[in-house]
């Protein structure tokens, strides 16, 4: 394939990409992380938002409306004084919303995500090019962008006001150097000095993006480790020689380079908001999840079942299952077509090596710390583009020809094997039907039936406006400002219905805040109770996700026996109060 050919190849995994990112990106209402997303990069603070007292919609949205007096010192003084997360993303994003967002008007969602998206097209042409780098092969590289352009995982990423596309980006070019690094050490070579600079740039970068592309480096190390055991075995002096000198050069650059982080890294242990990576009991829950989201890097049907019928989710498994027992000895037959070519040989073991520890790192902290890493498919950042060359280099093998290497690597796949033996194809025809089911998976992500948010305030809302005919409280029990998101999605989604005589033209908040002292809500809910006495009558009151012991008969206020029940991963309960002391 000559080189036009490449480019308009190229071309088409960009528009793909490019439509699967923006495609529908502004239909969801924001959730509770792209709220803070939002407001840090607006350079607002949450602590704006009133607690304990009833609130209307618009001050509960103010820290979403843009703020022409905020610079990059109030995104970073917001960030240090109420998030976990290091400025560098959100600084890009703040510059990026001023392009967009005018003063007056409340922030645009769409303009938040697509920044992501943005970025997520950026990376199928990187990823091309380290594809064609890494194992020395055009062909690679193209399905290398493609799966960065399908892949449901990335597009899921791609498609969110946060920043993972941004450190996605960043894990490729740290991993490039590393495989740069690891070629020149097989090759007794020294690292190039603008190489090793790039490399602790791009590290140092990397942890100032997000604290967990410490997993990354840490992987990286553990493969460096494996490498010097093996080495020394050989030659005990082996470390001294030059090919070695520039990569401690390097490690002592990016140590430098986390350690700066290190006494915000002190304050954030056991925050508030990273308390619910605590929450977990120890089982085989992590493990699965974890193989689930690795999966979902090159395979995503529609599985939503709290929003999907049960039927279609079972159907999809089932679907899944066939698609797995056809597809993995197929791609296990092209790794080893694959493995022929040199380049190939050297750089598959240690990509492999890179995820099986980043897979143990994550375990490590689940199971040993107490952290479940697993319970956000976003954290698997770490993971997925290592995941996707390996599966570009297969897909490159079986492109060339499945079919001769078929049986051997299917001993290893007996259930895989019977199947193989009944459906026999041609090796493109085998290629384009995996790479059609991730584009299946693309478009599972796009019209959101596949991964679940933590909370979908499109689905609870409409529940609160066809319920209610009398004006509308909503109240929550408060920690930290992951909870005032959870209710500004509410707020956000309550402005796109229309307005009418019989139903409130707004709705109302009460933000019950938990003492930080005594661990209780008492006080919130005394407030609580003597504001609603105080409210004219009558009052529809929402509890959502109100995890606070509260006598509401007092103020004359009676559930609705069939309301108690979730709705897009919200707990909620309706009481109806009245004036009087009749139901």
């Amino acid at each position: 394939m000559n080189k036009r050919n490449h480019l308009l190849l190229l071309l088409l995994w960009l528009t793909l990409g490019a439509a699967l990112r923006f495609l529908r990106l502004a239909f969801l209402p924001p959730w509770t992380d792209e709220c803070a997303t939002i407001a840090f990069s607006l350079g607002n603070s949450f602590n704006s938002v009133p607690l304990n007292q009833v609130i209307s919609a618009n001050v509960l949205l103010q820290p979403l409306y843009p703020n022409s007096t905020a610079g990059i010192e109030s995104v970073v003084n917001s960030l240090f004084g109420e998030s976990t997360h290091p400025p560098v993303y959100f600084i890009l994003s703040h510059l990026w919303m001023k392009l967009f967002s005018p003063p007056p008007e409340l922030a645009s969602i769409w303009v938040g995500r697509s920044l992501s998206a943005v970025l997520g097209v950026i990376s199928i042409p990187i990823m091309f090019a380290v594809g064609c780098f890494a194992f020395r092969s055009p062909l690679v590289g193209q399905f290398a962008a493609a799966m960065m352009a399908i892949s449901p995982y990335v597009i899921f990423l791609g498609r969110e006001a946060r920043h993972y596309t941004f450190i996605l980006l960043l894990v490729i070019a740290s991993l490039a150097c590393f495989i740069q690094a690891i070629r020149h050490i097989h090759h007794r070579q020294s690292l190039p000095r603008w190489v090793a600079f790039v490399w602790v740039i791009i590290n140092s970068l990397g942890v100032a993006t997000h604290y967990f592309f410490v997993l990354s480096l840490a992987a990286q190390g553990l493969v460096f480790l494996g490498l010097i055991w093996q080495q020394l075995r050989k030659n005990k002096s082996v470390l001294v020689q030059p090919d070695w000198r520039i990569i401690w050069v390097v490690a002592l650059g990016t140590l430098i380079g986390c350690l700066v982080w290190l006494p915000a890294l002190q304050n954030i242990y056991g925050s508030e908001p990273t308390t619910w990576v605590s929450d977990g009991e120890p089982s085989l829950a992590p493990i699965v999840r974890l193989l689930l989201w690795i999966m979902s890097m090159l395979l995503l049907l529609p599985s939503a079942f709290t929003t999907l019928p049960i039927a279609i989710v079972v159907i999809s498994g089932v679907i899944t299952l066939l698609f797995l027992l056809w597809a993995i000895p197929n791609l296990l037959s092209g790794m080893q077509i694959q493995q022929q070519y040199a380049d190939t040989r050297l750089v598959i073991p240690y990509l492999t090596y890179y995820v099986l520890g980043a897979i143990a790192l994550f375990m490590f902290f689940t199971y040993i710390l107490g952290m479940d890493l697993t319970l956000a498919a976003r954290f698997q950042f770490v993971i997925a583009p290592a995941v996707i060359l390996i599966i570009a280099a297969a897909l490159a093998g079986c492109w060339q020809g499945v079919n001769e290497n078929r049986q051997s690597s299917s001993k290893s796949f007996p259930l895989g094997n019977k199947l193989l033996t009944k459906v026999k194809m041609a090796p493109q025809i085998t290629v384009s039907i995996i790479c059609f089911m991730a584009f299946l998976g693309g478009i599972t992500v796009v019209w959101n039936w596949g991964y679940l948010q933590n909370h979908r305030p499109d689905i609870l809302a409409p529940i609160i406006q066809n319920q209610s005919q009398a004006p509308v409280v909503i109240a929550t029990t408060h920690k930290h400002h992951g909870q005032t998101g959870r209710m500004m999605g509410l707020a956000w989604e309550k402005r796109n219905f229309p307005t009418s005589s019989t139903v409130s033209p707004d709705w109302q908040f009460f933000l019950a805040h938990r003492n930080p002292l005594t661990k209780n809500y008492t006080h919130a809910v005394e407030i609580l109770q003597a504001q609603l006495s105080q409210l004219p009558k009558p009052l529809d009151l929402w509890l959502v996700d109100f995890r606070a012991p509260l006598d509401l008969a007092s103020q004359n206020c009676f559930p609705e026996q069939k309301s108690r029940q979730s709705a897009g991963e919200y707990r909620y309960q309706l009481y109806h109060c009245r004036s009087g002391s009749n139901k």
